[in-house]
């Protein structure tokens, strides 16, 4: 394997792109007019908010004189990283969590992404220390404190501020 996929395999390549134009002193504007691409688009892509194609993949590499599907196969490296990440978290270790913590509900049918406020709140409302780790585990703690910070007003109430 090619020691640049290898160095930089899971990495969103718009990423270790920006990386490579900031080695080359290069500005993204002018880049992506020199090969015919909106700059709004590799400003996405370098910030790894879009996913880069394989035709503009071939255009950035042949600019550039990289290797000829260096950038795709890249992507294909980080989508896999990223499909693995979504396939190992897609719930809370149940060994952990009591079911009695959602006595109201079918443990089975929360949808644990969709509805990561109620679980957060209620686990961190009625939860020991092993499942308060957990869910911070599980979600984040970026997310769980963003939650957790966040004041919910009670049905037409007034707010205080």
């Amino acid at each position: 394997m090619n020691k640049y996929i290898a160095k930089y395999k899971g990495i969103h390549p718009g990423i270790i792109l920006g990386r490579e134009f900031d080695k080359r002193s290069l500005r993204q504007r002018p880049f992506a007019l020199s090969i015919d691409e909106h700059p709004q688009t590799l400003n996405a892509i370098t910030k790894g908010r879009r996913d880069i194609s394989i035709p503009l993949a071939l255009k950035i590499e042949e600019k550039l004189g990289m290797a000829e599907g260096t950038l795709a196969i890249l992507q294909t490296y980080y989508d896999i990283h990223k499909q693995k990440q979504d396939l190992e978290t897609t719930s809370p270790n149940m060994n952990i969590l009591r079911k009695s913590l959602f006595w109201d509900t079918d443990i089975d049918k929360i949808q644990w992404k969709e509805q990561s406020s109620a679980v957060i709140r209620r686990v961190f409302e009625r939860g020991n220390d092993s499942e308060k780790n957990e869910i911070t585990r599980f979600y984040g703690r970026r997310k769980v404190a963003s939650i957790m910070n966040s004041r919910q007003r009670k049905p037409y109430s007034i707010s205080s501020k």
